[in-house]
This record gives structure tokens, C-alpha cells and sequence, in this order.
């Protein structure tokens, strides 16, 4: 893994590849100056720079060292508290909470994790969620899916055979596949879920598909999970996705393994 990018890149490499982290859509705006502090401090936490039971330097202390004004810093915890990174009780201060208490869904967390090089170290727990969840979203959107979200799965089909060998192009088009299946078993505690993880997945795909031939050998994984959802069969369209997602874990490790390989080289 590498942490020693220089400062204008904005995400680290795995596999040879960068790996950018520019932030979702969803991620809290850093426009706003109490944005930027929240991310700021939010990135200590990740790295571990702040630890869990660590309290934070004093308001005066911080808001000098962050060159902000107290209310800025105020509202940046606000928001780090609602994201489950820290809380604030009378005379003892802020403080980190425990990593169980942290929103891994929230998508400034995800952004971060990404960012800052640790998102290997949850890629596992990622891809046994999918396991727990996308094989019965598959099954269920081979039962009920209509026309429409059936042929928005197409579509993004479609897109990743045009994409080809071209990671990039491929990681939206993989993306809104697998958002779309999500979306087409009609739950609407099931749909939102992509979108919610969206920054992770898109790493995800990127580190699986810059392993040589992965994104075309993927393919006819993809293609046999949206016949089986297009011909209504519940049981393969939930056995396709079982083995797409063990095969994109077994490319993921290869491609990580290989960068820490490598790095042993070079060291």
C-alpha cells in the first residue's frame, strides 16, 4: 500500500493503479468552511491520528490550530457526531468514539476509508455484506422486476461490453448494474443501498478490474445474472450472482495481494 503519494493526488494505489477518491455526490459539500473542517478532522479519525477514546485538543486549541473560528469547528463536530465518529459531554470534552459506533455507511466515511488507504483493510467485511445481500436482491428482482428496471440492468450491461478493456469507462456502467438490481426488487430498504455504498463499490470495481482481463472475463458472470433475472428464475439469478461476487472478491485479493508482493520488491 501506498501512503506516500505526492500531495495533489487525491487517492493512493493498489495494484498499480491510482485509485482517485474524489468524493460521491452524497459526501458532505467542502464548500462551506465547517465542511472542510469536518472532513479534515473526520480523515485524523480514519487514519488513526485520533483514536478511539482520545479526546480532541480544546476548542480554543483547535480552532487556532485549523486557523477557524469556534462556530466553524462547532458545526464540523456537529457533524462528525451525527456520522458516529465523536461525542460531546460537559467538562470532559469531545471525544473518538469507538469504531463500532462509526457509520461505515455514511458516505463521508466510506469517502475517507477510500482516500486514505485503509479501504483494503475493510474490503472483506464490504464483499460479505454483498454476499448477504445482492444474491437475494437478484433472486427477488428475477421475481418482480418490470420492464422498465429489467431494462435499465440491460442498459448497464450494454454499457460495461462497450466499456471493454477500458477500466474507467467500466466502473459506471458496472456500478449502476449492480444499483440497478438493487433498485428492481421493488424494496425500499433494499433499492437505497447502492447509492449508500456507492463510493466503496466504486473502488471495489476499480482494484477487480485492473487486474488483466478481469473486466472482460467478468462479463459473462454479469450476463448470466441478467438472463436469469430477465427469464424470472429466482434460484440461478441468485447462484449467477453468488459466483460473480466470489470471482470479483478472488480478482480484488489477487490485484491487492500482487501490490503488497510488489511493494516487498521494491523494499
Amino acid at each position: 500500500m501506498h501512503r506516500n503519494e505526492p500531495a495533489g493526488n487525491t487517492g493512493y494505489r493498489a495494484g498499480g493503479i491510482l485509485l482517485g477518491s474524489k468524493g460521491s455526490d452524497r459526501t458532505y459539500s467542502r464548500r462551506s468552511l465547517h465542511g472542510q473542517v469536518a472532513h479534515e478532522i473526520g480523515a485524523r479519525i480514519i487514519r488513526g491520528e485520533l483514536a478511539p477514546g482520545d479526546t480532541l485538543p480544546s476548542e480554543a486549541d483547535l480552532s487556532v490550530e485549523l486557523s477557524v473560528s469556534r462556530t466553524a469547528l462547532r458545526e464540523a463536530i456537529k457533524l462528525l457526531a451525527a456520522k458516529g465518529l465523536v461525542e460531546s459531554r460537559p467538562k470532559t470534552g469531545t471525544r473518538i468514539r469507538p469504531r463500532s459506533s462509526w457509520n461505515m455507511l455514511d458516505p463521508d466515511v466510506l469517502s475517507w476509508l477510500v482516500s486514505d488507504g485503509v479501504f483494503e483493510d475493510y474490503a472483506d467485511d464490504l464483499f460479505e455484506m454483498r454476499r448477504v445481500i445482492e444474491p437475494a436482491a437478484a433472486a427477488i428482482a428475477a421475481r418482480r422486476g418490470d420492464e422498465a428496471a429489467i431494462a435499465e440492468i440491460e442498459k448497464a450491461y450494454a454499457d460495461m461490453v462497450a466499456a471493454g478493456e477500458d477500466v474507467e469507462a467500466g466502473v459506471n456502467p458496472d456500478l449502476r448494474f449492480h444499483q440497478a438490481i438493487l433498485v428492481a426488487t421493488g424494496n425500499e430498504f433494499i433499492a437505497p443501498l447502492g447509492a449508500l455504498i456507492d463510493s466503496a463499490l466504486t473502488t471495489s470495481f476499480r482494484i477487480s478490474s485492473s487486474r488483466p482481463g478481469a473486466t472482460i472475463n467478468s462479463l459473462p458472470r454479469h450476463k448470466a445474472v441478467l438472463k436469469a433475472i430477465t427469464a424470472g428464475n429466482s434460484e440461478q439469478a441468485r447462484k449467477a450472482m453468488e459466483v460473480l461476487l466470489s470471482d470479483a472478491m478472488e480478482d480484488f485479493h489477487r490485484v491487492v495481494e500482487g501490490d503488497a508482493g510488489n511493494a516487498k520488491d521494491r523494499r
